[in-house]
């Protein structure tokens, strides 16, 4: 048995004893490509070792700082050990007599929990699942079944899965769509206010009336209000580049939803679990959603995720007609448990608002610094989900995706752990666990900094 490994404790985080990928990464990335369909995708061409909190360590002894979180689902860290004895302690125990044939109470101490701290004072229930996609494909299930519709509508560049339906509720075709078709019927998109590349002249507010407007045409040319089951938004989107509405707009949805007496969903899968600064994103905006999926950060890596809603719309399916065999799990359920503690007590939400801070203020003094023709075109951030866009031409506003890849390829290379976003692939997204340190923080930020500062020459 390998001794257990030492903390982390250097003064510099990043270590770097061998080229990325090193030797041993380059033979098992040759046995990856044998025996591994190219389809699942990765960001950096290493292997893990081991983790610890904002910190990860290839299988060649590198050291590098993580800027990507597993897409966002480590926000109290990698190897958290309160998660960690809580797991030991659950195996020692049992592993999974599933839900649907045996119980357990830290299944149902989890809805409790979440039917407390997420948004609404109303009653509330909450089930289990393995992933995200699956929280939206059962959300839409409920919804239908509740109002007896059929109709569902999402966003433009918005992303909600993989699987079928939720694959026809996402918006970019490459690579998630292409050549997967047909779709599942009766799916809709609206657009989706994105500030910085609004029309010529358009402010915010009128962007915000005008796709608002576009409703009542779009329950004349495609499908009548009242035939539609619900309205699946991301409060931020994610895949899409992080592009942040303001307050009007979500109130405004919702104000048409209830008009039409159609279901909200929020897909909080991303944003949710103090990465916008508040618990869940939806809180910034002061809309209480009928529904909300979330996942990711929910249980510090497990596979879990979770429906929750107003508790006489989650009744609507009979007994037998949601669940799944590994849904809500006693392993994730338990992490999740403690997930939420760390996040009470450790104030992870309101560190999240100082990460954002500290990325936005360095990236607008370097956007500043490099003038109106540089390639930094818009910095955004709520809380610590955190988008540097790259342009070609600050006017034009033309997407920079070739520079956006080089500048992902050269901070790998000296160390940082850091991924891309957006319809477009040229937005730079920082999804950095909120138990990074600061001076953790800023060695990353100075690799992101000095890679764009290589790239441009």
């Amino acid at each position: 048995m390998e001794p257990k490994p030492k903390p982390y404790s250097r003064a510099k985080a990043i270590e770097i004893r061998t080229p990325i990928p090193g030797p041993v990464s380059q033979e098992l990335l040759k046995r990856r490509a044998e025996h591994v369909p190219r389809g699942p995708f990765n960001t950096v061409p290493i292997f893990a070792a081991r983790a610890e909190g904002a910190l990860l360590t290839d299988v060649d002894g590198n050291t590098l700082i993580d800027f990507a979180g597993a897409i966002g689902t480590l926000n109290v860290g990698h190897c958290p050990p309160k998660v960690v004895e809580a797991l030991k302690e659950q195996l020692e125990r049992y592993l999974h007599p599933s839900f649907h044939v045996v119980m357990y109470e830290s299944y149902v101490a989890l809805a409790e929990k979440l039917n407390a701290i997420t948004p609404g004072a109303h009653a509330k229930k909450t089930f289990f699942l393995s992933t995200g996609a699956e929280a939206v494909e059962n959300a839409v299930k409920i919804a239908r079944k509740f109002t007896g519709r059929r109709a569902v509508i999402s966003f433009e560049r918005g992303f909600h899965g993989r699987t079928y339906m939720a694959m026809s509720l996402t918006s970019k075709v490459k690579p998630y769509k292409h050549g997967f078709g047909p779709f599942a019927p009766d799916t809709y998109k609206m657009p989706y206010p994105y500030y910085y590349r609004a029309p010529m002249g358009m402010t915010p507010e009128e962007l915000d009336e005008y796709i608002l407007g576009k409703f009542s045409d779009f329950f004349l040319s495609e499908v009548p209000g009242e035939e539609v089951a619900a309205v699946i938004m991301e409060p931020i989107q994610g895949e899409g580049g992080f592009v942040i509405p303001s307050a009007r707009f979500v109130q405004g949805v919702k104000a048409v939803c209830e008009k039409y007496g159609i279901l909200l969903i929020a897909d909080e899968v991303q944003t949710g679990f103090g990465r916008t600064g508040t618990m869940f994103a939806m809180e910034q905006f002061g809309v209480v959603p009928d529904l909300m999926t979330m996942s990711k950060s929910i249980a510090a890596g497990l596979p879990l995720s979770a429906v929750t809603g107003r508790a006489d719309i989650m009744d609507a399916p009979g007994v037998g007609e949601i669940g799944g065999t590994y849904g809500g799990s006693p392993l994730g359920c338990v992490a999740a448990l403690k997930v939420i503690e760390m996040m009470e007590e450790e104030r992870l939400p309101e560190r999240a608002v100082a990460i954002g801070a500290a990325v936005s203020g360095r990236f607008v003094r370097l956007q500043q610094e490099l003038g109106g023709e540089g390639p930094i075109g818009d910095v955004r951030t709520l809380g610590a989900m955190s988008a540097i866009e790259l342009v070609k031409d600050s006017v034009t506003k033309e997407p920079d995706k070739e520079l956006t890849a080089r500048v992902l390829q050269e901070a790998h290379r000296r160390g940082l752990i850091v991924m891309s976003a957006g319809l477009y692939g040229n937005v730079i997204r920082i999804l950095s666990p909120l138990v990074i340190t600061d001076e953790q923080l800023d060695e990353g930020l100075d690799v992101l900094e000095q890679s764009l500062r290589t790239c441009i020459g």
